[in-house]
């Protein structure tokens, strides 16, 4: 029995540089609840146990984004410099985060490179990098699935792939799972119990329109309202285009495109109404946050990809700078990073495209 709808507000995302600036509106103002009731046990699956969450994982509950209850709230924490092996955190203003993966002409992931491989330019200018680590640091994840009735017969092997993606994942990785169709529900806060996130999964209802658009800005707010990671990644699986949401193509890509917004993955998946429109749309999504959007030819090639996707995630690196321009206008910066190095002919650096400035992100 869903309790609650996970409604959230598209002009909270404020743009990307680390220090935010966060709008606090009443929860009765917009008609919603501040808190989403624990569902019932009897509406999950056989042998799937419930269990409570850490009492430390907490989302920091502004009046749109509900908060699990029992939970204590910890200080909000940016990376600092690079010193030593320790992941060392300090609050750094006005710095542009990128999580950047690095492939070759094989299209294989390079692990190993250095600082001085890499050339950040934002606008054409090149800057400073002025952070850089390559370290296996704790993520904040959405997992966002379509439950439409086109999902009915995929949802099995979906879910297996996303657990195994899960499984695969740092275990300090918190993790929440969205369900959508017409409608959007999140059915597991943040937390890092497989158990939880296995029985969230199993939420399906497999009938409605598919609201993706909707679904991913909602699920964007929602992982910018976790202070304690700073690394943050969407992963969407749907089988159709968007038929139904508020939301627009251009409004979902303007409000993922901050400077420390998430990386979003797509896999779209055959079978539904996945036309070329909504292929090229994912494509869009994901290319310009420094994605991937997967389109596997069958069922059985989405084990491999969440894997994939679980690898890629961990092999990051992080690369961040301050702006040389501090007055820029307030519009969309484009960021680019190049990498070079001996023994390789080409690398590829896949990051977010660019970012929109502060009055600009809303």
């Amino acid at each position: 029995m869903r309790s609650a709808i996970f409604r959230l507000m598209s002009m909270l995302l404020l743009p990307g540089v680390l220090a935010a600036t966060v709008l606090v509106v009443h929860p009765l103002a917009c008609g919603q609840s501040p808190d989403l009731p624990p569902r019932s046990p009897s509406t999950l699956p056989p042998g799937v146990k419930q269990e409570s969450p850490a009492p430390e994982q907490t989302t920091p509950n502004n009046g749109d984004t509900p908060q699990s209850p029992d939970s204590g709230q910890q200080p909000s924490a940016e990376p600092g410099d690079d010193q030593g092996s320790m992941f060392v955190f300090k609050k750094q203003v006005e710095e542009v985060v990128l999580h950047a993966s690095v492939v070759d002409d094989q299209f294989h992931l390079i692990p190993s490179l250095d600082k001085t491989a890499f050339t950040v330019l934002e606008n054409n200018v090149p800057q400073t990098v002025t952070s850089f680590r390559h370290e296996d640091v704790p993520v904040a994840i959405g997992i966002v699935i379509d439950n439409s009735g086109s999902m009915r017969d995929k949802r099995e092997a979906v879910n297996q792939a996303v657990l195994n993606l899960i499984r695969a994942s740092n275990p300090q990785d918190e993790i929440f799972v969205v369900n959508f169709g017409q409608n959007y529900y999140l059915d597991q806060d943040f937390t890092s119990d497989v158990n939880l996130l296995q029985a969230a999964l199993h939420q399906v209802s497999s009938a409605g329109s598919t609201a993706l658009y909707d679904a991913i800005v909602a699920s964007a707010v929602h992982l910018k309202n976790n202070p304690r990671l700073d690394k943050k990644v969407l992963l969407v699986v749907t089988d159709g285009q968007d038929n139904m949401s508020q939301e627009t193509l251009q409004e979902a890509s303007r409000k993922l495109q901050q400077a420390n917004g998430p990386t979003l993955y797509a896999i779209g998946l055959t079978g539904g109404g996945l036309q070329t429109t909504g292929r090229e749309a994912l494509q869009h999504l994901a290319q310009g946050t420094g994605g991937v959007a997967y389109f596997p030819d069958s069922i059985d090639q989405v084990d491999n990809i969440t894997r994939t996707v679980a690898h890629d995630i961990r092999s990051q690196y992080l690369i961040a700078y301050k702006p040389k321009n501090q007055n820029v206008k307030p519009e969309y910066q484009s960021v680019k990073v190049e990498a070079h190095a001996a023994g390789y002919a080409k690398l590829t650096v896949r990051t977010k495209s660019g970012y929109f400035s502060p009055t600009n992100a809303r």
